[in-house]
């Protein structure tokens, strides 16, 4: 690979900021040299236990890293990108990119003018449960998305589309590769003052139709994705990074003296999914990225595309206020 080693930083080490920690400080050819938070307690605490340092103000590691993770809240994912992309640091910024269309498509221009590489977190594209079922999907007739969990109260920037849902939208976009032509939503508002549940239909121009539904209400963690083909059936268990493909088997014709006897049975077969840690696999590539000067996976236009779904669902839907009790 590379034999120039690769400085990161992480700006925000919340709970996801501290898997980036995690990662960056077991990678190799990367050196770890800084974590940014606005609680100096959190940043001293973390900074200890990864052996780094830790800074008060982002821009203190600008000169001192090639590269940075933004696990800020939404709200200031587009300042704080901004201003590392500026000074010609490479990010990866946490999903959603923004909460806005125009903000998303600037940070890729100012990107692209200051030779920067920006990457958006969507870790469901790394997981190679997701990798393998791309593989097995060829002419998709249906979809249908299950993400239920939950409420954290935690996450205060965005409802359960932006936060949950933008991760299936994605991930059914790159899946079915035809524009989507009709978006149907209804959701309702429980334990928080944006939307909580919400169910989503879309229809694409090749005539596929997605249901995707996601909950931040409910007890049980649910994340299934099933595809609907002309001859099988796939089914993903994101939980156990199971992909079980129902498909058609034989029909047989048997001609008895008096009858015809007609049988048909399905195969279910069982896809082997190699588990590594998706967040790493990301990473890696940004690093590869950055160091190498690979490929980006996936498109510019492919990034701004699931913002794109999720902004238009978010602009049909009108919340409806469901009295949650508060314990």
């Amino acid at each position: 690979m590379h034999n120039k080693s690769i400085n990161a930083g992480v700006i925000g080490v919340g709970r996801m900021g501290q898997y980036h920690v995690g990662v960056y400080s077991e990678l190799t050819g990367v050196n770890l040299v800084g974590v940014v938070d606005v609680s100096e307690a959190r940043g001293a605490e973390i900074a200890k236990k990864y052996r780094t340092q830790s800074y008060k103000d982002f821009r203190s590691l600008f000169g001192k890293v090639d590269v940075v993770s933004i696990a800020v809240p939404t709200s200031m994912h587009y300042a704080v990108a901004k201003e590392c992309l500026q000074a010609g640091v490479h990010c990866l910024l946490e999903k959603p990119i923004t909460n806005n269309l125009a903000e998303a498509e600037e940070l890729f221009n100012i990107a692209a003018k200051n030779g920067a590489i920006l990457h958006v977190g969507h870790v469901e594209r790394f997981n190679g449960a997701v990798q393998e079922l791309s593989k097995a999907v060829r002419d998709p007739i249906f979809i249908e998305s299950r993400r239920l969990g939950p409420f954290d109260p935690r996450i205060k920037d965005d409802g359960v589309v932006l936060d949950l849902m933008i991760h299936d939208i994605d991930i059914i976009l790159n899946l079915v590769k035809s524009p989507v032509v009709e978006i149907n939503a209804i959701g309702a508002t429980v334990f928080s003052d944006k939307e909580d549940v919400v169910n989503v239909q879309l229809r694409f121009e090749n005539g596929c139709l997605a249901n995707i539904l996601a909950s931040r209400a409910t007890q049980e963690k649910i994340r299934t994705l099933a595809v609907t083909q002309p001859s099988e059936y796939i089914f993903l268990d994101y939980t156990t990074q199971d992909i079980l493909v129902h498909r058609r088997a034989s029909s047989q014709h048997q001609l008895g003296i008096q009858e015809l006897k007609y049988t048909q049975e399905s195969l279910i077969e069982r896809i082997f999914v190699h588990r590594e840690n998706p967040l790493k696999l990301e990473l890696r590539h940004l690093i590869d990225c950055v160091a190498n000067g690979a490929d980006r996976r996936i498109s510019v236009e492919n990034e701004l595309m699931s913002l794109r779904v999720a902004l238009s669902v978010l602009d049909r839907l009108t919340p409806v206020r469901l009295n949650a009790v508060h314990s």
